[in-house]
């Protein structure tokens, strides 16, 4: 098991990650994890945890690890937004099929509202886009 182990672990928080260096060669062959930095990945800043000077190898793990947490925020993101399309479908198949009309006065409004904000956002957006002469 030892052999398998990452050389660091990043215990994963909102804004990034505290960073630990994990160690099984010890005595008593258990897994020690050492707190070597703090990570915000929104800023950027990798903050050494302590008095610890941090190593060229430990900051490239590091920066490695916020450009893939990155890509891996940006593609949940996007498939968050594919899922709330399948839900306004849904929504949409719900209240034309199902919904009473105690339910639809419930949420009409709510929905109305909300379905109001994102379209004023996106034709904005999409005129900007175009403006530009992007696609």
């Amino acid at each position: 098991m030892a052999g398998d182990l990452p050389e660091y672990y990043f215990r994963v928080r909102e804004n990034g990650a505290f960073v630990f260096r994990v160690d099984t060669e010890n005595r008593q062959r258990r897994i020690e994890m050492d707190q070597i930095a703090v990570v915000n990945i929104r800023n950027g800043q990798i903050k050494p945890h302590g008095e610890r000077e941090l190593s060229e190898r430990d900051l490239q793990a590091i920066r490695d690890w916020m450009q893939d947490r990155q890509e891996v925020l940006e593609e949940r993101a996007i498939d968050d937004i594919l899922r709330t399309v399948d839900h306004l479908n849904t929504t949409a198949h719900w209240a034309q099929s199902r919904a009473t009309d105690d339910q639809l006065e419930a949420v009409t409004d709510s929905l109305l509202l909300a379905m109001h904000d994102l379209r004023s956002v996106l034709v904005r957006k999409k005129a900007e886009r175009m403006g530009r002469g992007d696609s």
